[in-house]
């Protein structure tokens, strides 16, 4: 019986050395003491030292938000790494100060608890880590009583010049995007033949298109689908380099295979041709074959013809 309370004795006495153990140290690093003004933002590293296989639980983390009526947490980030036979934890906490100082003085960052776990078979074995407080310096932004100035404007510094750009570099690479953007829309004109390119030759659908585009907004709506039409055929003509009727559209379609897929629309095409000057019935062709199916025939046209590469 007395060898037991003799064990039990020596366990009490040795268990608060264990647990001191547990948390081997606890040092506070600012980058700088002093020298903050109001809205600066303090930065903090706390490095705790624990014996291998402990770690911080998150719960006893401070929580980013207002720690005084002047002093807010704005972040907080944990690293951990092995350290010998250790652990070292670090934390790298954010403030931010809110002290409107009037003179300069030192002002108290409350300290704060961790907890640190290690899990094992046998249980949990936790400890704690106080962070002591620490104080920074604060200042005031500007005197309290300044020497009076007849302009008020004289409190104030003044602005910084700016150094000189050299801008013959950002000029060069302007002239260089402009001459690469002017190619491209050259380019991009020719193939859709466009102005100055209007009159290339083998694109006579593209000008047939801008003609009925023109022509679409006329007012005389059965005068500018008769044009329309004979634009349409002009385009033919000069496509096939011959005149083209309705009986010669299989064979133009052979000699031109791109256009084979519009071969309803030009069906279309010379029924309301034949109708509007050989019927002398505008109106009805008009309700057969609008002005709108001849925008889309030419504008088919024209896609095929680039295609094609006319």
């Amino acid at each position: 019986m007395m060898l037991r309370l003799a064990f039990l004795l020596l366990v009490l006495i040795a268990l608060p050395d264990t647990l001191q153990a547990q948390v081997r140290s606890v040092e506070v690093r600012t980058p700088r003491p002093f020298g903050y003004f109001v809205g600066d933002l303090v930065r903090v590293q706390v490095d705790i030292v624990v014996d291998d296989g402990f770690a911080v639980q998150a719960a006893s983390l401070p929580q980013p938000g207002p720690v005084t009526y002047w002093l807010d947490l704005r972040d907080i980030a944990i690293e951990s790494t092995a350290q010998g036979d250790a652990r070292r934890i670090r934390l790298n906490l954010t403030y931010q100060s809110f002290y409107a100082a009037l003179d300069a003085r030192a002002l108290e960052i409350p300290g704060f608890a961790l907890t640190v776990a290690s899990e094992r078979k046998d249980g949990v074995t936790t400890a704690k880590a106080q962070v002591p407080a620490w104080s920074i310096n604060v200042s005031p932004l500007r005197e309290v009583q300044p020497p009076p100035r007849e302009d008020p404007t004289e409190y104030m510094r003044p602005d910084g010049r700016a150094a000189p750009m050299d801008m013959a570099p950002l000029l060069r690479w302007a002239g260089a995007f402009a001459a690469l953007a002017l190619l491209t829309l050259a380019l991009l004109a020719r193939d859709r033949a466009w102005i100055p390119f209007g009159k290339r030759r083998g694109r006579a659908f593209a000008g047939v298109q801008r003609s009925l585009r023109i022509l679409a907004r006329r007012p005389d709506q059965d005068a500018a689908y008769r044009e329309s039409l004979i634009a349409l055929h002009r385009g033919l003509d000069e496509t096939d380099g011959r005149r083209v009727l309705a009986d010669d559209l299989p064979a133009f379609l052979d000699r031109h295979p791109a256009y084979r897929p519009q071969q309803s629309g030009l069906a279309g095409f010379f029924t309301a041709s034949r109708l509007a000057f050989f019927g002398r019935e505008t109106s009805a062709a008009r309700s057969q074959w609008s002005l709108r199916d001849a925008e889309t025939v030419a504008r088919d046209l024209a896609a095929a013809e680039r295609t094609a590469g006319g």
